[in-house]
């Protein structure tokens, strides 16, 4: 366990809170260490800030070993040959996402809770929750529904309070790797 202090894995970020009981600590540095993901800079992590969608299946694509993908050909139009490329790749054929249409991906579009939570399910094989009864007031039934009550089930996540998840809101940096982290590793 890090204590925050000099042998702490991120300690370079000067924006991550390394206090003992800062909820996403822990997660970003076993992302950092693991290499799922570096910071946005040599000194800076960004918990706060979004990811767009080939950021996010990188960094799951990473924790799972980078394995390789199927075939090198891409069927999105605006996908280019660059650091998430196989990730994609691999993401698309293991169904953990699809594009956005036919043939755009949108890669640089930021994710949202529902979808960073269903990325991590689709990963898990989509398991069934084990109740159909969200505590959530502002969760609908759609693609995500089964996934958040999966991630919520399996203290992946919870709500941004007691009866809200924000399904639509942005999904930051230090969110993703806590719920990489407590989905793979703990």
């Amino acid at each position: 366990p890090c204590d925050g202090g000099d042998n702490c894995p991120s300690k370079q970020f000067t924006d991550v809170n390394r206090a003992p009981d800062s909820w996403y600590h822990e997660a970003v540095d076993w992302a950092f260490v693991g290499g799922v993901t570096t910071g946005t800079t040599d000194t800076t992590f960004s918990p706060n800030d979004g990811c767009t969608r080939e950021q996010v299946v990188t960094f799951l694509w990473r924790a799972a070993g980078k394995p390789a993908p199927q075939t090198d050909k891409c069927p999105f139009t605006d996908v280019q040959k660059n650091y998430a490329y196989d990730a994609i790749l691999w993401a698309v054929e293991n169904e953990i996402t699809n594009g956005t249409s036919e043939t755009t991906f949108s890669p640089n579009a930021t994710c949202t809770r529902e979808q960073i939570v269903t990325f991590l399910w689709r990963f898990e094989n989509k398991p069934a929750p084990q109740t159909d009864k969200c505590p959530f007031t502002d969760v609908q039934p759609n693609y995500a529904y089964d996934a958040i009550l999966w991630a919520v089930e399996n203290e992946i996540t919870n709500g941004m309070t007691d009866t809200t998840f924000v399904p639509k809101g942005t999904c930051t940096r230090a969110q993703i790797v806590t719920f990489l982290y407590r989905d793979i590793v703990k």
